[in-house]
């Protein structure tokens, strides 16, 4: 069974949900939820990994915002409180950026924390 949040696990913004409902269409699969999550390793200790799936664990934490739905497992919900996913598109390139408040070091690639 999954846990649906809204306040106290990742939120995304406008930008950021518009793209993720952009790259769903264009797979195909009306059942695909982005998958954000934690994992050790990277740089500075921690690592931020993202991917489409459409498998739901009894632990994951369930959010909807509009159409896209999110999942996050329990262990990096924990570690994800309280950030927010944005998308960025400008001329130093495109991409997913996580603000998180719990990062107490980032290194230089963005995609790592501690």
């Amino acid at each position: 069974m999954s846990v649906t949040e809204t306040s106290d696990t990742i939120t995304l913004t406008d930008t950021a949900i518009t793209k993720v409902a952009e790259l769903i269409a264009q797979e195909g699969q009306d059942d695909l939820a982005l998958r954000v999550a934690v994992r050790p390793g990277g740089c500075s200790g921690f690592s931020y990994e993202m991917f489409f799936d459409s498998d739901v664990n009894d632990d994951d934490v369930e959010l909807s915002f509009g159409t896209v739905k999110v999942l996050v497992d329990s262990t990096s919900s924990k570690l994800l409180s309280g950030a927010s996913l944005d998308f960025k598109d400008g001329l130093q390139g495109a991409g997913f950026a996580i603000n998180n408040p719990n990062a107490q070091r980032t290194c230089g690639c963005g995609q790592s924390f501690s």
